[in-house]
């Protein structure tokens, strides 16, 4: 079976899954990241471990991508994704795609220099697309799957985000505590 097949029918399973039970599609997930060595984090999800980091210009030890980096790797993927999946429910071929995610920075904000508010300035995205489908077809795939982009949505409307702060004791506090 051709990989836009499979990605096709598991579309169109979900599909009907979640139409018939949508509390299937509603759930929590949890993405644990473990600090250590500085500046170096394990980042585990489910079977997943990776590691994230800073560079050394900036005091981190280099261990794995920033992450800024995994912030656009995470919408350039989705993207990707989103329009191989579209295609093949379209049944359009495409034959190379390529997603590049551009972001403007001022790292003064992530300092407290001049008052600035950190994060991106400005942010872009360029798909690289061949496919023997016309113009009209491909920017119809690319549309659609713009508009059902999970983490593009998380990029472009504001997200509540509540923090819960757990304050554990040292392990010299614990030791003092036994003694």
């Amino acid at each position: 079976m051709a990989d836009q097949e499979i990605i096709k029918k598991a579309y169109e399973r979900n599909r009907k899954l979640l139409s018939i039970k949508p509390s299937k599609g509603q759930y929590s997930t949890t993405t644990k990241v473990r600090l250590y060595d500085g500046t170096s984090c394990e980042v585990e999800h489910g079977p997943w471990k990776f590691t994230a980091d800073i560079g050394k210009t900036e005091g981190g030890n280099d261990a794995g991508p920033g992450p800024s980096i995994l912030e656009r790797a995470a919408l350039g993927s989705c993207l990707a994704i989103g329009y191989a999946k579209y295609a093949a429910v379209m049944d359009v071929l495409i034959e190379s795609l390529e997603v590049e995610v551009e972001a403007d920075v001022d790292a003064r904000g992530a300092y407290g220099i001049d008052d600035l508010t950190p994060g991106y300035k400005g942010l872009r995205y360029k798909v690289f697309i061949q496919s023997p489908a016309s113009e009209k077809i491909i920017n119809q795939v690319i549309e659609k799957a713009d508009a059902h982009s999970p983490v593009l949505k998380n990029f472009t409307r504001p997200n509540e985000v509540e923090r819960e702060v757990n304050i554990l004791k040292s392990e010299k506090e614990k030791l003092e505590t036994k003694n």
